[in-house]
């Protein structure tokens, strides 16, 4: 979906395919045909963006083949979709019964990393349609912490990986007229966990290609404030190459029994759920959900959020809720002003078959119906901003 910013530049908004775990190319096309599609119909528009998802073997699969890239491009056109931005995150099964820590392998230290976004750049400057000139992706926030943190060598690693990227980012926008640019997502847990700590690493590499992508789940998770957040990526002249729409949950009175049993329904199996909360002493958290419940782990004198994204459209019954009201804040500051800080926002819920059984979508019709339900609702955010819709 593509909207006229006031000042006349075009803001993207997608939705991210992660939610439909694919690791082959087939698997991609049938994400196309049994999803994708159905959520443009339904929201009634010639075209939609998609914020794609290409797992290690699609990747690899479209860059040995041009063919099937050319044909993916063609089938991308007549299902009335459009890529201008790539999930470049998770690497490689996502859709696994189990997740977890896997998700941050390889990292920034590791060849397979460099390899990986090198391909999906290719791949994403072929993708663009024909009247987008920018592409962006959104990657892994360096490392998780450990071993990372005890490991002298990593950070140096890591930045020569990120600065080889820019250099290779820089010839492919010579070669292909194409400009690609990627964004370290923060995460809780993670080396660059807050928007903050992404700042010296960026600054260190200081290419105007590599930036940062603001999640808005992660941003609520880690208690910033987006107005802090921001001015201070601003004055840095850290670039916000995109926004993954996304809300945490939250949990205001988490000492209270009703509350942990209501928390302890979204503690799954698949995913991790980094749980923080904010005392007078500092940040303080756990690497998941369930350790927090079991209780002893956090301070609960004071609200606890878990990373866990929450469909933007429907927040959780009480006694919890969700942190929708960060997304608001952050967007506003982000498309609001005289002139966007970024130009590609992308709702990003994969966790609606993670959800308590209740809440969870049992058919891809529902699921269909829930995804054009959260883009409705980002679509008329932005036109509260100030923001005209385009056909």
């Amino acid at each position: 979906m593509r909207f006229r910013h006031p000042d006349g530049s075009t803001v993207h908004l997608s939705y991210c395919t992660n939610v439909h775990p694919a690791e082959t190319l087939d698997g991609v096309r049938a994400q196309l045909r049994d999803h994708c599609e159905p959520v443009r119909r339904r929201l009634g528009r010639d075209r939609l963006g998609i914020g794609l998802w290409l797992a290690r073997d699609a990747a690899r699969a479209l860059i040995n083949d041009p063919a099937e890239l050319r044909a993916l491009r063609a089938e991308l056109d007549g299902r009335g979709l459009e890529v201008v931005t790539l999930n470049g995150f998770p690497y490689e099964g996502f859709g696994a019964d189990e997740v977890k820590y896997r998700v941050y392998r390889p990292d920034w230290t590791e060849p397979d990393r460099l390899a990986h976004t090198t391909d999906l750049a290719r791949l994403l400057a072929a993708l663009l349609p024909d009247d987008v000139t920018e592409g962006t992706i959104s990657t892994l926030p360096l490392a998780w912490r450990t071993p990372y943190a005890t490991d002298p060598g990593a950070a140096r690693t890591a930045r020569a990986a990120l600065t080889t990227l820019a250099q290779r980012l820089d010839a492919l926008a010579e070669l292909t007229g194409k400009s690609i640019r990627i964004g370290l997502e923060p995460e809780p847990g993670c080396t660059v966990e807050t928007t903050a700590d992404a700042i010296a690493p960026l600054a260190d590499i200081g290419h105007e290609r590599i930036g940062i992508c603001v999640d808005t789940c992660h941003l609520a998770t880690s208690f910033e404030d987006p107005d802090t957040a921001l001015d201070a990526l601003t004055a840095a002249g850290i670039p916000v190459v995109k926004s993954q729409l996304s809300a945490a949950l939250h949990a205001e009175h988490p000492h209270l029994p009703e509350v942990r049993t209501a928390l302890a329904a979204f503690a799954e199996p698949r995913f991790l759920h980094q749980t923080r909360t904010r005392t007078a002493a500092g940040l303080r958290g756990t690497d998941d959900l369930d350790e927090a419940v079991a209780g002893g782990a956090l301070p609960d004198s004071t609200p606890w959020r878990a990373h866990f994204h929450v469909p933007l459209h429907a927040p959780p019954a009480p006694p919890l809720t969700s942190t929708l009201p960060v997304l608001r804040t952050t967007l506003a500051r982000l498309v609001g002003g005289p002139v966007p800080l970024t130009r590609h926002l992308e709702v990003e819920t994969y966790t609606w078959q993670a959800l308590p059984a209740e809440l969870r979508s049992r058919t891809r019709t529902q699921l269909a119906d829930g995804i054009a339900a959260e883009l409705t609702l980002a679509r008329d955010l932005l036109v509260d901003l100030g923001l005209k819709e385009l056909p």
